[in-house]
């Protein structure tokens, strides 16, 4: 059977079709938004995945390149390893399902959202939110939905839901969101500095945006839904129980208020190893129970410290921020650098100054187009004291370089008053948390270092959540346990005006409306008292770049002469570069760009060109061979 539902959604057709395609899978949907469309799959075994404690789940997002009428570059003409564009949409369908997933699934998991049509306005991660729950309702996998996903901008003034490509360019802010019929549930965005209301207003007219595919969503799963497997229900002995709480409630309970990470990890896994001993003595067939309920009192001991006594592992009160410290000037031969640390979380960034031919060249579906400002982040094992092989970036390391970038890029200069390209590296030396905040942190510092114009600082801080029944209890500046067995990381970043970028994750089914507003004006509390501390290390940029740096100087030239410039086969200004050692650039407008860091041989340079392109004089003498 197969079911279609057609409708407006904001100005556009969409519709949303199951049953036609790839029926062999648990769940598959069509959906078409405008001419950009998106098939999802959703498929599960039938069999849990034995000895994990863990829902295996894996989401995959591709874009071919068909769907934009193209053939793929290089020699084999395939689609190759996932862009940075399918990884970060990757993580944003995982986000948002992964938490309404029933407790105790442990089949592993596949869904893939394929663009098979993309007509460049209607970004298709909206499209692919919208068709993995409906793959999802409509299968027999336990999930607690219908989600859907939508994006919110704000153009001159006004709010834009679902705005096009082309409309985004003039937006000031740009939030993806997704939620169930109650609550959100992932938040991703960045904004030009935007107050905090402002925010909850894109936040809560996103949730309203959304409900009509709720609606949808119910009658395509009332007419063609399958019966959602059951779920093994994982029930403790009470007697193990017991005797587990009896022997390590107490010594958990101090081992917990250890504040430095590492010796608190060593003396949990010493009152686990002598308690499970003792448990196993008279279960030695229910070591695996053992170690779970040993788990789950650790978690309710954390969780109940927080809420009944507001106090937190390393003894903070829920607003408190961990001590900072702010270094500049790390390195001699950076462009601009420096240290950040926050507690046991440390970053160390570097900002490189290059000039033109140094832009990232972005090949997407939308089209071609380059990338000035790149910020890239790096979490070697050594950070959290581990041993692993170094290979490319995670996902993980993606997804936090872009949630900084964009945090940084409403500040930084505009192209005709500085026409550098910028690359920003985060090394992240410790970790304990909000390692992505402390690369805000990190690379505000190391751009005011370097010597680049920024409007503001910018520092960044996470928020985490213990939800237990009717009590709620919000934490500023976050440790990595509060985030591991909290229920939220809601990230926020910007300045003294406003929000630039944001970013929330949850581990409940969703977050009401009221605690996204406390957490947001607890953000902002905890952010103005870094951004206290980071001005007394720098507090604005300084007024000269690196003399290790590039110097760029731009001239303009007639469109006519730049064949003059440039010469037969590119000969004259190959003889430039080679004579001088500059790098030189020349846009099709006139505009040539000379850059070195050696400014005599930029000067030669312009002089050079100068002598290319200058308009013979009346009365003037000019030497030459004859």
């Amino acid at each position: 059977m197969i079911k279609k539902i057609e409708v407006d959604y904001y100005g556009r057709p969409l519709s949303i079709e199951v049953g036609r395609m790839a029926k062999q899978a648990d769940g598959a949907a069509l959906v078409r938004y405008g001419e950009t469309v998106v098939l999802a799959t959703a498929v599960a075994d039938k069999e849990a995945k034995r000895d994990t404690d863990f829902f295996p789940l894996t989401v995959d997002y591709q874009e071919k390149t068909f769907a934009a009428g193209k053939i793929p570059g290089g020699f084999f003409k395939r689609e190759g390893r996932p862009s940075e564009k399918e990884i970060l949409t990757c993580r944003l369908i995982d986000r948002s399902i992964r938490p309404l997933f029933s407790d105790g699934l442990r089949c592993e998991t596949q869904v893939i959202a394929t663009v098979l049509s993309a007509d460049k306005e209607n970004d298709p991660d909206v499209v692919a939110m919208l068709a993995t729950s409906v793959a999802l309702e409509v299968s027999d996998i336990p999930f607690k939905g219908p989600l859907a996903g939508v994006r919110v901008g704000r153009i001159q003034g006004q709010w834009v839901v679902n705005p096009t490509q082309s409309q985004l360019e003039g937006s000031d802010v740009d939030i993806f969101l997704s939620g169930s019929r109650d609550a959100l549930v992932m938040v991703e965005g960045g904004a030009g500095m935007v107050p905090e209301d402002m925010i909850l207003e894109a936040l809560f007219l996103g949730h309203e945006a959304i409900q009509p595919l709720m609606a949808y969503q119910a009658e395509i799963k009332r007419e063609l839904g399958k019966s959602k497997r059951p779920v093994p229900v994982v029930e403790r002995d009470r007697g193990v129980a017991q005797l587990v709480d009896e022997l390590a409630r107490k010594k958990i309970l101090d081992a917990i208020s250890i504040a430095e990470k590492l010796e608190r990890y060593k003396r949990l896994d010493e009152v686990k190893a002598d308690d499970l001993g003792q448990a196993l003595q008279g279960h030695p067939e229910k070591e695996k129970e053992i170690k779970a309920v040993f788990d789950e009192l650790k978690k309710n001991c954390f969780r109940q410290q927080i809420v009944k006594e507001r106090r937190r592992i390393d003894g903070r009160g829920l607003k408190d921020v961990r001590p900072i410290t702010c270094e500049v000037e790390i390195l001699p031969r950076t462009h601009g650098s420096a240290l950040f640390t926050r507690g046991e979380t440390q970053a160390l960034v570097v900002t490189t100054l290059g000039t033109t031919s140094d832009e990232q060249k972005i090949d997407a579906l939308i089209g071609e187009h380059y990338k000035k400002f790149m910020l890239h982040y790096n979490f070697p094992p050594f950070s959290v004291g581990e041993v692993k092989f170094l290979r490319g970036p995670s996902r993980r390391d993606i997804g936090h370089g872009a949630l900084a970038e964009r945090a940084l890029l409403p500040v930084l200069p505009k192209e005709e008053n500085f026409p550098y390209t910028l690359r920003i590296v985060s090394e992240v030396l410790e970790s304990n948390g909000s390692t992505s905040m402390a690369t805000v942190c990190g690379g505000s510092l190391s751009l005011m270092d370097a010597g680049v114009p920024i409007s503001a600082p910018v520092a960044g801080i996470a928020m985490g959540l213990i939800k237990e029944g009717n009590e709620v209890r919000v934490l500023s500046d976050i440790l990595g346990d509060e985030d591991h067995l909290g229920d939220m990381d809601f990230k926020v970043a910007g300045t003294r005006d406003g929000v630039t970028a944001l970013q929330m994750d949850i581990k409940v089914s969703g977050v009401s409306r009221e605690i996204m507003r406390e957490a947001l004006y607890q953000a902002r509390e905890g952010r103005m008292g870094i951004l206290d501390v980071m001005n007394r290390t720098i507090s604005e940029h300084r007024t000269e770049i690196s003399g290790h740096a590039p110097r760029i100087i731009t001239l303009k030239i007639r469109p006519e002469k730049i064949r003059e410039v440039i010469g037969p086969g590119g000969k004259v200004i190959r003889g430039i570069v080679e004579e001088t050692g500059v790098k030189m650039d020349v846009e099709d407008d006139g505009t040539v760009m000379i850059a070195s860091s050696d400014e005599a041989a930029t000067r030669r340079a312009v002089e050079m060109v100068q002598r290319i392109t200058a308009e013979a004089e009346i009365g003037k003498i000019y030497k030459g061979t004859v």
